[in-house]
């Protein structure tokens, strides 16, 4: 295929940044994506032995940037009732 080679990208350099940036922007969403997929309480993927993900949660930081709240800090009382 023409333009995806690496003899195409020596005559033509103006596309390495192009292709570089592509290729990161790729990888970012993948890795953004898969931890999403791993670290969000709202995703469950073993529902047999842990059907209450988000309970393992309540008192730990899982948001990747929050300008208000140092969750390391401070604690919060419980916004909701509990199961027990």
């Amino acid at each position: 295929m023409k333009g995806l080679t690496v003899s195409s990208l020596k005559s033509h350099p103006s596309l390495i940044p192009l292709f570089v940036a592509t290729g990161v922007g790729a990888a970012a969403a993948f890795f953004y994506t898969m931890r999403l997929a791993t670290r969000n309480p709202d995703v469950c993927w073993d529902r047999k032995n842990n059907p209450y993900p988000w309970q393992q949660y309540e008192r730990r930081q899982y948001k990747f940037y929050s300008p208000i709240r140092d969750y390391s800090k401070e604690t919060y009382p419980k916004e909701r009732p509990s199961l027990d």
